[in-house]
C-alpha cells in the first residue's frame, strides 16, 4: 500500500510579515524525516504565499487555503485556481469546516471547487467532518459519507486528493477525537471509497486527521492504521509543528 505520511499546516487567518518570517525560519531549521517518509505542506494566507514559497525549504511545499470554483473574472475578493498555478503553488485546501459553516459552502459547491482545482493541475486537501450535534445524533458516518459522495460524483482521478477528516467539534476547541474515534471514521471512509469508488482508490488515498492535533497527542493518533497524517491548525504556527512532522516515524517503524 505504502501511503506516504502527510502533514499539513493550516495557518488560517493569522500572521504578519515578521511572524511569517519567524515561522519559516523555525521550519527551515527543523530536523524532520526525509521526503520519502513524510510529505509536508504549509498553508499561509493568500497574501503571504509568494513570501513563504520563496523562503521555505525545498522539501516542504505550500498550499492556498481556498480558491474560486471556476475561471476568474468578475468575482471580487476571490482567487482563482489559475492564479495559484501561475504562482507555482502546488496545493489548495478546499471545504474546510470554517468555510462550510461560516460561509455556507455546500457539499456540492465544495465538490465543484475540488473538481475545478484538480482540472487546473492543483493538488487538493479536501476537508470533511461532522458537527457536535451530528455526532451526538449518531449521524457522523452518514454526514462524512455524504460529503465524500459529493466529491466522488465530480471527480474520477483521486491521485492528487488528500482527504482530511476534521470533526468540527474538535477544531480549535482543545477537544480531540480519541485515537479510536479517529480510526473508526477513517476506517469507514476507506470502506466507503472501496465500495463506491474502487479498491485501488481506497488503498492509495491518504486520509488525514485534523482537530486540535498537538505534539502531545500526535504519536498515538499516527499509530492508527487508517490515519495517514494530519492537518494541523494552531500548532502549525508553533515550533511543536516539527514534533508533529516527526510523528511520521511511528508509521515508518510500524
Amino acid at each position: 500500500m505504502g501511503r506516504k505520511f502527510f502533514v499539513g499546516g493550516n495557518w488560517k487567518c493569522n500572521g504578519t510579515t515578521e511572524e511569517v518570517n519567524k515561522i519559516v525560519s523555525t521550519l527551515n531549521a527543523g530536523e524532520v524525516p526525509s521526503q520519502d517518509v513524510v510529505e509536508v505542506v504549509v498553508s499561509p494566507p493568500f497574501v503571504f504565499l509568494p513570501l513563504v514559497k520563496t523562503s521555505l525549504r525545498p522539501d516542504f511545499h505550500v498550499a492556498a487555503q481556498n480558491c474560486w470554483v471556476k475561471k476568474g473574472g468578475a468575482f471580487t475578493g476571490e482567487v482563482s485556481a489559475e492564479m495559484l498555478v501561475n504562482l507555482s503553488i502546488p496545493w489548495v485546501i478546499i471545504g474546510h469546516s470554517e468555510r462550510r459553516l461560516i460561509l455556507k459552502e455546500s457539499n456540492e459547491f465544495v465538490a465543484d471547487k475540488v473538481a475545478y482545482a484538480l482540472a487546473q493541475g492543483l493538488k487538493v486537501i479536501a476537508c470533511i467532518g461532522e458537527t457536535l450535534e451530528q455526532r451526538e445524533a449518531g449521524s457522523t458516518l452518514a454526514v462524512v459519507a455524504e460529503q465524500t459522495k459529493a466529491i466522488a460524483s465530480k471527480i474520477s482521478n483521486w491521485t492528487d486528493v488528500v482527504l482530511a477528516y476534521e470533526p468540527v467539534w474538535a477544531i480549535g476547541t482543545g477537544k480531540v477525537a480519541t485515537p479510536a474515534q479517529a480510526q473508526e471514521v477513517h476506517f469507514e471512509l476507506r470502506k466507503w471509497l472501496q465500495a463506491n469508488v474502487s479498491p485501488e482508490v481506497a488503498a492509495s488515498t491518504r486520509i488525514i486527521y485534523g482537530g486540535s492535533v498537538t505534539a502531545a497527542n500526535c504519536k498515538e493518533l499516527a499509530a492508527q492504521p487508517d490515519v495517514d497524517g494530519f492537518l494541523v491548525g494552531g500548532a502549525s504556527l508553533k515550533p511543536e509543528f516539527i514534533d508533529i512532522i516527526k510523528s511520521a516515524e511511528v508509521k515508518k517503524n510500524a
